[in-house]
């Protein structure tokens, strides 16, 4: 069983992570923390909600509304998204988000469970930075970083450099990374190689006629038409497989420590994240998932959604 804190902005596949976290058996979501990125902020709060919803666990985890902005940049919204629920109007949903704020509440439960928690950040770091800055032990606290995030070395998805989580708030990014977690990174670039479901794939999540297959199909459909839309052909699962990841590591086939860090300087190459494998330059700070059971995947997330476990 892996205790976790999902932090998310949440839209389509940060929803999807947050299934994984709701109910896989091998997962107990602690908190879910809201931080700003895909769309109106808001909105990402509702989203989260009618997520927990969604999963049958209203009013159990705590939903906790962190950074509005990035650190020092204005917001800047991803394009993939919609409303990030689908363009779906879902039931109000019964829980609201709690008084105490996210910085503040990783802080605390991570305080009072130290080398217990995991947390899974698949949206730009600026929750986790300001954790950081709030208590300098914070890092040695936790007992593992999963982060969406990156594109090692190669093409990014919101620039030529750089991927959207670390665009978004590369001074937050640089900060986690110097933090000293014990940090594993899922990238976009094994995304692209190893979560990407095609129509075929989707067309049996649909069919399996569930509520939860029901809600992945509405909320992913924008997703797909995205993609396509720029020649990936299929939707894309960064923020669900960290998550599953996490509680399902026998799907891992490949890692390696590297040292990364984050370009905040430059405006051309903002958010590129260096990714360096020779440790006599510079010293690994990081496990980069290199390779994964991409069917293994899809699968494991298929039988979440049919309500088997």
């Amino acid at each position: 069983m892996r205790r976790m804190i999902i932090d998310t902005d949440t839209a389509a596949d940060d929803s999807f992570a947050l299934l994984v976290g709701l109910l896989h058996p091998e997962a107990q979501l602690e908190a879910i923390t809201i931080v700003s990125g895909n769309v109106d902020f808001d909105q990402q709060i509702q989203n989260a909600l009618i997520t927990v919803d969604a999963a049958g666990r209203g009013g159990e985890v705590p939903v906790h509304i962190g950074a509005r902005v990035p650190m020092t940049r204005p917001w800047y919204a991803a394009q993939a998204h919609g409303d990030g629920k689908g363009n779906h109007d879902f039931p109000v949903p019964t829980q609201k988000a709690s008084a105490e704020r996210a910085a503040d509440a990783l802080v605390r439960i991570v305080d009072e469970n130290p080398g217990q928690i995991d947390i899974v950040a698949i949206g730009p770091l600026t929750n986790i930075a300001t954790a950081v800055l709030l208590d300098r032990e914070f890092a040695s606290k936790v007992r593992q970083l999963w982060v969406m995030g990156g594109c090692d070395n190669s093409v990014g998805n919101v620039s030529a450099a750089a991927e959207y989580n670390f665009f978004v708030d590369p001074e937050a990014a640089d900060i986690v990374f110097r933090a000293g977690f014990d940090v594993t990174v899922v990238t976009w670039t094994l995304t692209l190689a190893r979560a990407l479901w095609d129509r075929d794939q989707l067309a049996e999540i649909a069919a399996l006629g569930t509520p939860l297959s029901e809600f992945f199909t509405i909320l992913d459909t924008p997703n797909l038409e995205f993609n396509e839309g720029v020649s990936i052909l299929g939707s894309t699962h960064p923020d669900s497989l960290t998550a599953m990841l996490l509680v399902r590591p026998d799907l891992i086939r490949a890692s390696s420590r590297k040292f990364v860090a984050i370009e905040h300087s430059s405006e051309l190459t903002r958010g590129y994240s260096l990714f360096d494998d020779r440790p006599e330059r510079n010293e690994p700070n990081a496990t980069v998932i290199d390779d994964v059971d991409a069917d293994g995947f899809y699968r494991a997330y298929l039988e979440l959604l049919s309500g088997r476990k």
